[in-house]
């Protein structure tokens, strides 16, 4: 059994984001791992903002990803750029705190001319990190997912079958060496947009 740390970049406690990853540690816990959730906006704004990577809850989140197999990376997209709250605790981690492990990023945004920033903007901070395999990351059309008023979320059908296969195709595994060769996916304008759900190159 591997550990997924799911971690959800969004500084919102409503967003698509922070509700999209509950649903894929459901089919990650059905493939018999075991996620972690952990919501980038529940770290302490003092701690984030001050850059003491000393400081309990940044050792503590440091400390997770350290334990984990594999990890899970969403994040709103605005401005074509991942969260700020994301990139500034990624900035808090170890060098190699992805180091021997599998990764697979996500993004939510209202436009397809945000598609780009998992390739050109996440991608190159996880692989800078030492992640052994990015898996080619998904990104969700806001208007495909629908939030009801119980805090359930449905998916469009393509969405969802799309996300399952991204999801299938992350296989971290558990005891993974951190000294392990990164082994990126080839990617690049074409392979994105065809990640996008619903769309087609």
């Amino acid at each position: 059994m591997a550990t997924v740390l799911s971690v959800s970049g969004s500084p919102s406690a409503s967003s698509r984001t922070g509700l999209l990853l509950p649903h894929l540690d459901r089919r990650l816990t059905a493939q018999g791992h075991r996620a972690a959730p952990l919501g980038v906006r529940a770290v302490p704004a003092e701690a984030l903002l001050g850059a003491d990577v000393r400081r309990p809850d940044i050792v503590r989140v440091a400390e997770l990803f350290a334990r984990a197999d594999g990890v899970v990376v969403g994040t709103p997209v605005h401005k074509a750029s991942y969260s700020g709250v994301l990139e500034a605790l990624l900035d808090l981690l170890p060098q190699d705190a992805l180091a021997g492990k599998t990764v697979l990023p996500l993004a939510t945004g209202g436009t397809t001319a945000h598609v780009l920033a998992i390739d050109y903007a996440l991608r190159a901070v996880l692989n800078s990190m030492g992640a052994a395999h990015v898996v080619q990351g998904r990104f969700t059309l806001d208007r495909e997912i629908t939030v009801h008023d119980d805090g359930a979320l449905t998916l469009a059908s393509h969405a969802d079958e799309a996300l399952a296969r991204a999801v299938d195709r992350f296989r971290p595994r558990s005891g993974r060496s951190p000294r392990c060769r990164r082994r990126v996916e080839p990617s690049g304008a074409g392979a994105v947009v065809s990640s996008v759900t619903g769309l087609h190159p």
